[in-house]
């Protein structure tokens, strides 16, 4: 369940592309591009004192993303971001000048973004994201959600007056439907996962989750030696990974992939040495991370930065939802979804395992990072595997 990266790319530099998407300037941009959001605000970093002590680490922070833009996600930085980015170019070549995101709300720039249409399949969080994105700035969206996404989910998705698109089977399924029907219809693709010819438009979403990675920087004491971080596609892991090297250099922290066993693509494509479909089998809790074929930019960025590749149980997820929500001490209360705690059950498994301890140089002066990438995007759910309700847990 644990495995380190032997891959002859493994820390090699990161791909000129890649680093000039993740580079330092460009989230100085999103930050800024952000600040024009009415709702815009700092997410906190939490610190978990009594994990730490119980894990026989120094200190465990972890970036709770669960009240992000009033989305719920850390997503909400990456599809609205990209359906942003996306409009002020189309507005700029209509136009034939450059358009600044003070313009966005002006007569002009709101016509040319009403005949403007972005689609995407989703888990559910990144849909919500792409559909919030295109509400804000007039466009319209369609959104593309499979057999296993919850009516409470969609419905979170059409409030932003999205269009909705069932598709039956899996995300990869409904990834493969959302590009045709796209393509067909000349609408714009505004997915997190990447493919052969189409890789800037992920590149986007990735580039901004790095807008929260700045926010770590500022609100950690002393930077992480370790991260852990939960895995779909891998877009916001590349992310992370990516930003870190690109920040920190030769002392980055080292990071580990989190996966769950039943979906999981990064890990298998890590045994495989290169990136890899995996058969569909029994859906995992862990919805958000359900998915079956990494993103080829992710994975170009995960294998030469990721150290390890890590898979967690379902009940693992369950028992790190529980221990957020009912801390020990004085740590604080956290409402994290099945996802959002996937980083937290593959820390736990590693500093319970001598083997991936010594591997990872896991010891009593270790700071490690974790994102808690979601709150209870679906309540139902979070209160059956936790016992209580969101509300009760934060009250």
């Amino acid at each position: 369940m644990f495995l380190s990266n032997t891959s002859s790319s493994h820390d090699q530099p990161l791909d000129p592309a890649d680093a000039a998407t993740l580079s330092r300037e460009e989230a100085r941009e999103v930050e800024r591009l952000l600040s024009f959001r009415p709702n815009h605000a700092e997410t906190p970093l939490r610190s978990l004192p009594a994990l730490a002590r119980e894990f026989e680490v120094k200190s465990i922070h972890i970036k709770d993303e669960s009240h992000r833009l009033g989305l719920g996600s850390f997503k909400a930085l990456g599809g609205s971001y990209a359906v942003v980015r996306l409009l002020l170019e189309h507005a700029g070549n209509k136009l034939g000048r450059a358009v600044d995101i003070s313009e966005i709300g002006t007569p002009a720039i709101r016509e040319i973004a009403r005949g403007l249409t972005v689609g995407c399949a989703t888990d559910g969080n990144h849909g919500r994201s792409v559909a919030a994105g295109a509400q804000m700035v007039g466009a319209k969206a369609v959104i593309f959600v499979h057999s296993g996404v919850t009516d409470e989910r969609v419905q979170a998705i059409a409030r932003f007056g999205a269009e909705i698109v069932r598709v039956p089977g899996t995300y990869d399924d409904s990834v493969a439907v959302a590009d045709k029907v796209c393509q067909d219809n000349r609408w714009i693709v505004v997915s997190d996962t990447s493919w052969p010819g189409y890789e800037r438009i992920p590149g986007l979403v990735m580039q901004g989750y790095t807008a929260m990675l700045n926010e770590i920087l500022r609100q950690q004491p002393e930077a992480p030696t370790h991260v852990f971080i939960q895995a779909g596609v891998g877009g916001l892991a590349a992310a992370v990974a990516g930003y870190f090297d690109v920040v920190f250099g030769k002392s980055r922290p080292k990071f580990v992939v989190v996966e769950p066993e039943r979906a999981a693509c990064l890990y298998q494509s890590a045994i495989a040495g290169a990136p890899i479909k995996i058969a569909h089998g029994e859906p995992t809790i862990m919805a958000m991370l359900e998915c079956y074929e990494p993103s080829l930019v992710a994975w170009r960025i995960l294998s030469r930065k990721a150290d390890a590749f890590m898979m967690v149980s379902e009940e693992g997820a369950a028992v790190a939802m529980r221990r957020l929500a009912h801390p020990t001490s004085n740590d604080p209360a956290i409402v994290a979804g099945e996802s959002g705690a996937a980083g937290l059950a593959g820390l736990w498994r590693a500093a319970k395992s001598s083997t991936a301890r010594e591997s990872l140089g896991l010891n009593q002066a270790s700071r490690v990072l974790l994102i808690n990438t979601e709150g209870a995007t679906d309540q139902k759910r979070y209160t059956e595997i936790v016992g209580a309700s969101p509300a009760s847990v934060l009250a």
